[in-house]
This record gives C-alpha cells, structure tokens and sequence, in this order.
C-alpha cells in the first residue's frame, strides 16, 4: 500500500534527541500515545527513512531539535554523498552547504549532525521493536535488515562509531569500523534466512516497500566490495557471488520505455510504484503527496534541482510539482562523463543532450546555464538536470500539486550489476571479465548507449556515476576508487574550495563525529584531525 506508513503517524512518537544521551528514545510531547503497538513501531522503522516526523511535513521531527528537512534520510544522504564529490554543487549558502561543495565540513556541521542523528534514531526504533515487540521471525528479521543497513551509513560515513542494540540508558561504547562491519555482515547472513523470498512488486502487490532476501544480498555485496576501504580485506569474491545473487533474483531491470520517457526516467517518475520500473526497486520508500508528504525524501530531489524555466518533456512545464527551490546541479565533471568537452551543446534542452551523449541518462538541462561554475551561489552556473520528476509516465495526475508520489529507489537492482562487474575487475587484474561487462552493457543497452568494448576501473568508476548520478553513492565510490581524500591527482571545479580543484586532507574520507555526541558521551574518541 502507498500508505503503509500512516499507521506509524497515528499511533507512535518517539525522539532521539541531539545532545543527550545519545541513542536513547525519549518521547518529546507528553500528550501523544505511548503505547505502541507491534504494528505501529514495526512501520516506523521504515517510515522514519522516508518521513521527516508524525505530524506531516510541517510538523515535529523525530529528531528533537532539527527541522525535518536538515535530518531527513534521503536529503542527507544526496547531500553527504553528492555535494562534496564531482557530481553536485548547491548554490544555498546555509546550513553548512558551503562546507558540503567544497568538502571541508568540522564537527558541528548541521547537516551531518541531522544526518547521524536521523540514522541513530533509526537504530533506536529498530532496538525497541525487537526489544519489546520481537517474535515475529520475517517481521524481526526484516528490523534486523534495517538496523544493519543504518550502522552501515554510519560505519561508511564516520568509522568507528557508538553502537547498541537495546533501548538502556547507558552510553554506548565505541565500536571500531572492523566490528562494525563483522555486526552487520553477521545481521545479514543470520536476517536473510527468515526474510521473504526474493519478489520483484509494484504498489498493488502484497510487500511492496519491505526488504525481502534481496535486499540483505544487495546490502552485503555492497560491504564486502568495500570491504578493502572499511577494514583492508578483499572481499571481492564474495561481493560477487551475493551481486550475482541478486542479478538471478526475481528483480528485473527496466527496459521498457512508457510513451516519450525512456526506461531510464521511468524509474524517477511519479508513477514509478504502478509501472514495470518498480520491477527493479528492491527497496523503495514509499511516497504519496496525500498521505506520506515530506520535504526530505524524493521532494527533495526534484524540487532542488528545478527551477520553473525548465522543461520536462514537450508542453510540459517544471517537474510535475509546483515546488522548484533551484539549488542543486551538474558539475562539469558528471557533464563530461556522458559528452567529451568538445562536443557538449549549450542553451538545450534535456532530450538534444540524450541525443548528443547517445546515452539516455544524460538528462541536463542547459538552456539559459553556463557550463563551469565561476559563481557557486546562482543557479544558472552549472547545468541542470530533469532526472526526477513528479510526471505520471502512464498520464495520470499525482494526488498533490506540492508534495510528491515519486517512490525513493534505495536500492535498485542496477547497483547489482556494477557490484558484479567491479569485482570482476578487482580480482582480474582491474579488467573486467566477459561476464563483468555483459553486465554493465546490460546497463548501457537500457540507456540505448552504445556498448563497451572492454572496462577496466576507471572506466567503471565513471559507470557507477552515469547510473547513479545524485542519488546518493558517489563519495562512497570515488573513496574506494582512491579519487577522493589525500593526493589522489583527481580533481574538480571548487573541490578543496578554490575554483580549479584541489587535493584534499585524507582526513576527508571519514566525517566528524558531531560535537554534540562527543559532548554527551564520555566513551567517544573524535575521527584523527577534527
């Protein structure tokens, strides 16, 4: 159902607060309920990844003290993975974005408190169903699936980091990354066996929006082919036998363009639960603007990248939503991942750069936008992009003008592919195998691009940003690619906070443990030069 999370807002309110006691709950308002049923905190624990609070867009946040918008899941992980790499740049100039554009965020940067917030307050929902709800094996296993998917955003963003699994009020010790990662790869191996069958679903279907076996195999490949990065163990034989788990599944790729969208943008559209696009969502996080509005989710995405002068397709005007907040776009760099310099048009359209980069991802929009970034507080420096949108593929009309039902694809099959293709590389010498890039030119055939003769890790690492460009695993990669913090020789326009780029600290490659933790909890030691 759309409105699977709805039972949440009616019947729970928990708060993770900021600067107390770091991870327990405490309920900020004395007149809500405060017995929940099995049902209500079971949904919560979804619908805090995808909802800023209970009361609406507008109204308290799970995070007591911080907007919704500044600790929303999906907002925060665009913006920590996208923002700092050479995929984005925002034009804001509060809230610690400048600090994002150029990667050179301390320990009270907001965002990145909001963000470690959110996802304790995630594991904190997670520790009281299984503490005081638990029994249920395919409702524990699927909280378990969920509890190790946020320690692993925290493990990959901040390292060693504080770590429970019950709701007592004593501080958490300090888990290094290597535990950390044993935790979750022991969560997943025992949550998968009680989890349901692998089952490619639209909305209509029973399960849609809840992680099956799939989603715990997508989450370990993505472990364990980062596996060198968090802990200095090459896992990447088991990154591709549980990629390849995946690619087998039931979950299938989206090929199948709906009227003038390509495959492609079917997966970003309003109606992308109710067509064949949600075939390749193993996680989505449901999105309704009647009933599951939110700024923080895929809102975000498209309303901050639209500025009312941009076009979707032919006679239609925006995103499909009347919110356009004109503040991300395209650096350079992901620009010229899809069309050599030369050969970049200007003062276009999205559809005449699809044709120019012959690949049906390039999805920017340069009427009326410059090309480099000689300005990082407008708009118009730097092209946009029409990747997401409010639009009904099929042509129906999305139950709010404001808020959005554009489903989030958390994970997405796609991811499977170029898991199994860089591991491929990795254990041949950094050339993929035959079967490594069948798989990425399975990928490229979707986006109609002409196929690759061969792939060796560079030409992999600009793969992985063709595919998932803003949606929130670009850092991630360029760290694991060695193209991001230290002497890595790979730079882009205000990297390092100079227009031409520049190397950056290696200190960069963790963030800093929000100040107000360190503050709050004896046993925590900072991330070595915060």
């Amino acid at each position: 159902m759309k409105s699977i999370y709805s039972l949440a807002a009616a019947a729970v309110l928990f708060s993770a607060t900021s600067c107390v006691d770091d991870l327990d709950v405490d309920n900020i308002d004395p007149n809500v309920v405060t017995n929940p049923t099995a049902a209500s905190v079971f949904n919560k624990c979804y619908a805090a990844m995808a909802l800023a609070g209970n009361s609406g867009p507008d109204g308290d946040c799970d995070v007591d003290g911080l907007d919704g918008g500044t600790s929303g899941y999906i907002r925060q992980l665009i913006n920590s993975q996208c923002l700092p790499t050479d995929e984005m740049i925002c034009c804001w100039g509060d809230q610690g974005i400048p600090a994002y554009n150029y990667a050179q965020w301390g320990s009270d940067h907001p965002m990145l408190t909001g963000f470690y917030y959110r996802l304790y307050f995630g594991v904190t929902m997670c520790n009281s169903f299984l503490e005081n709800f638990g029994g249920d094996a395919t409702m524990d296993a699927e909280v378990r699936f969920l509890r190790a998917l946020h320690y692993y955003y925290l493990m990959d963003g901040w390292g060693n980091v504080p770590f429970k699994t019950s709701v007592s009020n004593d501080k958490a010790p300090q888990y290094s990354r290597k535990q950390i990662f044993d935790f979750i790869e022991s969560e997943l191996l025992e949550a998968e066996k009680n989890m349901s069958e692998p089952k490619a679903k639209k909305s209509t279907d029973t399960g849609y929006g809840r992680a099956d076996k799939a989603a715990a195999w997508l989450l370990l490949a993505r472990l364990y082919i980062n596996a060198e990065t968090y802990v200095g163990e090459n896992r990447f034989a088991d990154a591709e036998a549980y990629a390849k788990k995946v690619i087998d599944s039931d979950y299938k790729l989206a090929t199948a363009p709906i009227a003038e969208f390509s495959a492609y943008e079917t997966l970003f559209m309003g109606d992308n639960g109710e067509t064949d696009a949600a075939y390749e969502f193993i996680l989505p996080l449901l999105q309704d603007g009647a009933t599951t509005a939110a700024y923080c989710t895929s809102l975000f995405a498209i309303a901050a990248t639209t500025k009312d002068d941009m076009y979707k397709s032919p006679g239609k005007v925006g995103s499909g939503c009347s919110e356009a907040w004109a503040g991300n776009r395209a650096r350079r760099n992901l620009v010229e991942k899809f069309i050599e310099e030369s050969k970049i048009p200007s003062d276009t359209d999205a559809q005449e750069m699809v044709r120019v980069a012959a690949d049906s991802r390039a999805l920017f929009w340069s009427k009326d936008r410059t090309l480099d970034i000689d300005a990082n507080d407008d708009f118009t420096k730097g092209y946009s992009t029409t990747k997401f949108s409010n639009y009904y593929a099929t042509g129906g009309a999305p139950h709010d003008s404001k808020f959005v039902d554009t489903d989030w694809p958390l994970m997405r099959k796609a991811e499977a592919y170029l898991i199994y293709a860089e591991a491929t590389a990795r254990l041949n010498g950094g050339i993929a195998s035959a079967d490594g890039l069948a798989a990425v030119n399975e990928l490229r055939a979707r986006a109609n691009a002409p196929a690759l003769p061969s792939a060796n890790l560079d030409v992999l690492c600009d793969e992985w940003c063709r595919e998932f460009y803003f949606e929130g695993y670009r850092r991630t990669t360029l760290i694991r690619f060695d193209k991001f913090g230290g002497n890595t020789g790979y730079n882009w326009q205000w990297k390092g906070g100079v227009f031409a780029g520049q190397n950056i600290d290696k200190k960069y490659n963790l963030f800093a443990i929000p100040a107000t933790d360190l503050n709050a909890n004896p046993n925590l030691v900072q991330n070595p030069g915060f």
